[in-house]
């Protein structure tokens, strides 16, 4: 097991999805003991047993299904010929397995400003792996994102195209103007198109901001329509947030609400109510004009 559990650090280091399934109890006679453990990556490959045949097969799916929603299991076998006839475990025994998710998601920022800054920090303490990605040195480094798992400084395009995305990846656009969004959008398209789709995709910006770069993403014929509906804007839970740090959290908060439910930000920004909604559209406008640390806006 030593082994297994140096590849659990490697994985949670490295942002790797997978997810640890565990005999927690035996009673009889049963093919595993407790505290066997088997390790299943979301390429597919595992590490360790729980007693193998159908028993290990099904606890491999339910593996796979964590692995997709992050919700543990707890699964419950009788190995006699009358409930399980076609396991071929005719031991006499009950097994329970639990099934936990042991992954780290990962948060990639594009955009090194100062609602970036904020946004690492809260995101951070939410249990996040955060990479934050500018095209200037200054505005991706280790002394500016001290709370980062790592920086890249580099062309967007670029970035996009070499960083991971998997199903546990997260995607927040906060550049320092709409050419570099728009950059960073339409390498994401591109991965999109070839099926590498992360679990979120959020962009700071203004309503008109958001049309105008998704009009161009569409005469470009970059980006699809399923791509452009994935794309959250507004992002962030709708609060009224104004300061950098409000937004963080705002942000912050529909990236665990996503985590933990499923459930994205979209319905509360089109139902809440028009009139006397000062606060949200105090949170819209304070989005939109942030000044990202050059003294552009990062609208």
């Amino acid at each position: 097991m030593a082994d297994l559990f140096e590849e659990v650090v490697r994985l949670r280091r490295e942002g790797i999805p997978a997810a640890l399934a565990t005999i927690v109890a035996t009673r009889g006679s049963t093919p595993g003991r407790e505290t066997m453990r088997l390790l299943v990556l979301e390429d597919g490959t595992f590490l360790g047993t729980v007693g193998g045949g159908c028993l290990e097969a099904e606890v491999y799916e339910t593996a796979r299904e964590v692995l997709r929603d992050e919700q543990p299991r707890s699964l419950q076998f009788r190995l006699t010929e009358h409930d399980s006839p076609d396991s071929g475990l005719l031991c006499g025994g009950e097994v329970t397995v639990f099934v936990e998710p042991i992954t780290t998601p990962t948060l990639w920022i594009f955009g090194g400003g100062h609602v970036s800054k904020a946004l690492c920090t809260v995101a951070t303490l939410a249990g996040f792996r955060v990479t934050v990605a500018d095209d200037r040195e200054d505005y991706a480094s280790a002394e500016r994102f001290p709370d980062a798992a790592s920086t890249v400084a580099g062309g967007y395009g670029d970035t996009v195209a070499s960083m991971p995305l998997r199903a546990n990846s997260y995607v927040v656009v906060v550049t320092r103007g709409h050419k570099e969004d728009g950059v960073v959008l339409e390498a994401l398209a591109r991965r999109w198109q070839a099926g590498e789709r992360p679990r979120f995709l959020g962009m700071i910006g203004s309503k008109t901001k958001r049309a105008v770069l998704f009009r161009k993403l569409r005469e470009d014929a970059t980006a699809g329509e399923d791509f452009l509906e994935f794309v959250r804007s507004p992002v962030g839970l709708c609060i009224g947030a104004r300061s950098h740090e409000e937004i963080a959290v705002a942000v912050v908060g529909e990236l665990v609400s996503v985590r933990r439910t499923g459930e994205d930000a979209a319905a509360a920004w089109k139902n809440r109510k028009r009139s006397g909604s000062a606060g949200d559209r105090a949170h819209k406008d304070a989005v939109a004009a942030r000044d990202d640390g050059s003294g552009d806006a990062s609208h």
